[in-house]
């Protein structure tokens, strides 16, 4: 994990908004929801990803990222 932290501290990509997208999931528990996203870049592909949110007293308690294993990759 620590070498996504780096590699994310030295990216200078520029996002691409228009072609950026992301997809909220409820789920049963309402203090729990889903993010897809995919973000896109204006030199490169799009990264995807999936972060599930776990809120307590409306705040962020718990955040949980997935990724391509080929982001850290050294």
């Amino acid at each position: 994990m620590a070498a996504w932290y780096a590699l994310a501290a030295e990216d200078t990509r520029t996002v691409d908004f228009a072609r950026s997208r992301y997809v909220l999931h409820t789920t049963a528990d309402p203090d729990v929801f889903i993010a897809e996203i995919d973000t896109a870049f204006t030199d490169s592909d799009a990264v995807a990803l999936v972060q599930i949110f776990r809120l307590r007293d409306g705040r962020i308690a718990h955040l949980r990222d997935y990724f391509a294993p080929s982001l850290v990759a050294s």
